[in-house]
């Protein structure tokens, strides 16, 4: 495996940490609220940003959340490359693409998901034409106040579905929540959907070429004018696998990429604690000398380093291994479980070496801590994470009428 990043990928990260830099300062942050930055996704749009995850791979893009992450911007860049751009690109009919990809690229269309699916979370009655009408409830969908299309996996079934939730039947309430995350509830009841890639043409699950290809914006021309013709894997085959190339389900392979893709995020939101912890311990002094020589702030530093770099390796490599077209579900249930277990941790660390200052709501370390908090909860907890790994590596899966609160357990064959 070789993580370093493509030419490609470089030009797509530094545009990222530029844009993000200028625009997503603490002033503007706590003038904007909780809800999202216009202004700062039209420049991203502008500058061909969430186009650019569909060239230059899931690596690319945890590049790019890394970058976000680090500054807490609040646009739905995430959501709408994950559960829009690549989940339509891969899975979505040809009328799909040609009518959703060309909105989500500029900006005018945001996409989010309702994911993980709970069994019997939501249902689906489905038509012969791939329609349906779906009913349930999912308590909480991020940056769901600004979508425009929800992508809702049936409960029983994992079919995917497309939902406006302005349509009828559709309604969606915001959380009462003080993470600055734009998250709601969707409530559905007969709310109309499309199946997502409802034609022959989407059972090959391979992703397609994007409908503008060579006509991005101008300034993400000047840095990605060779983003199509980079190779899905960096250019690193590798050497002497004899694995056979992983053709999930839609629902588990977009499941395996948003895992990734939200723990990339995580990686950006946890360096960014820690690098405002650093640079206060530094320059605070007590007694007479910075806080940074006490050999406690240094252990608690040293360790949450330790942690971030575990979090970002584990989502390099599932996202190498999505983009060389290997298995990446464990890989990426790995990255969820360092994300919320290690990515708690190292929130609360960068809260903590702020001492009292921490504790303030307007301090920009603040938001540093709602959001890791926020990512954990939405991979799930960590005891969630590892027996679910579990199942998926020995081949063990609960039944349904086992969770949760018997522990039965029934034999299946390995995915």
């Amino acid at each position: 495996m070789d993580f370093t990043p493509t030419p490609e990928q470089t030009a797509a990260r530094e545009l990222a940490a530029e844009i993000f830099g200028d625009l997503s300062t603490p002033e503007r942050l706590a003038a904007g609220g909780s809800g999202t930055d216009a202004g700062l996704w039209k420049a991203l749009c502008a500058a061909g940003l969430p186009g650019a995850a569909e060239e230059t791979g899931l690596l690319g893009l945890v590049l790019m959340l890394e970058e976000q992450g680090r500054t807490t911007a609040q646009v739905p860049f995430a959501a709408t490359c994950v559960y829009g751009l690549l989940a339509v690109g891969a899975h979505g009919s040809a009328a799909q693409r040609a009518r959703l990809l060309p909105a989500l690229r500029a900006g005018e269309a945001v996409a989010t998901g309702a994911f993980p699916a709970r069994r019997g979370g939501v249902r689906a009655a489905e038509a012969a034409d791939g329609t349906g009408r779906l009913t349930g409830i999912v308590p909480v969908v991020p940056w769901l106040r600004a979508a425009t299309h929800v992508l809702v996996p049936d409960g029983d079934t994992r079919t995917l579905w497309l939902v406006r939730p302005d349509d009828a039947g559709a309604r969606r309430d915001p959380v009462e929540t003080t993470a600055p995350w734009s998250a709601g509830r969707l409530t559905l009841d007969g709310a109309p959907a499309e199946r997502l890639g409802h034609d022959a043409e989407s059972l090959a699950h391979v992703p397609q070429a994007p409908a503008n290809n060579g006509q991005t914006p101008a300034r993400a021309a000047q840095t990605l004018a060779h983003v199509a013709q980079a190779p899905a894997n960096n250019g690193q085959t590798p050497a002497r696998t004899t694995e056979a190339p992983a053709r999930p389900d839609a629902y588990t392979g977009i499941l395996a990429l948003a895992r990734t893709a939200f723990a990339g995020l995580q990686a950006g939101v946890c360096a960014g604690s820690l690098a405002r912890a650093v640079a206060h311990t530094t320059t605070r002094e007590q007694f007479g000398r910075p806080l940074s020589t006490n050999q406690g702030v240094l252990l608690r530093a040293a360790d949450a380093h330790m942690d971030i770099e575990a979090i970002r390796l584990t989502a390099y490599e599932a996202a190498w291994r999505r983009d060389a077209g290997l298995d990446a579900g464990p890989h990426a249930l790995t990255a969820a479980w360092w994300a919320s277990e290690a990515g708690t941790r190292v929130v609360h660390t960068g809260q903590h070496l702020h001492g009292g200052i921490g504790a303030d709501v307007d301090h920009p370390v603040h938001r540093h801590f709602l959001w890791g908090r926020q990512l954990a909860g939405y991979l799930g907890s960590g005891a969630e994470a590892l027996e679910e790994l579990g199942e998926l590596l020995t081949g063990e899966r609960s039944t349904p009428a086992a969770r949760p609160d018997q522990p039965t357990r029934t034999r299946t064959e390995a995915p």
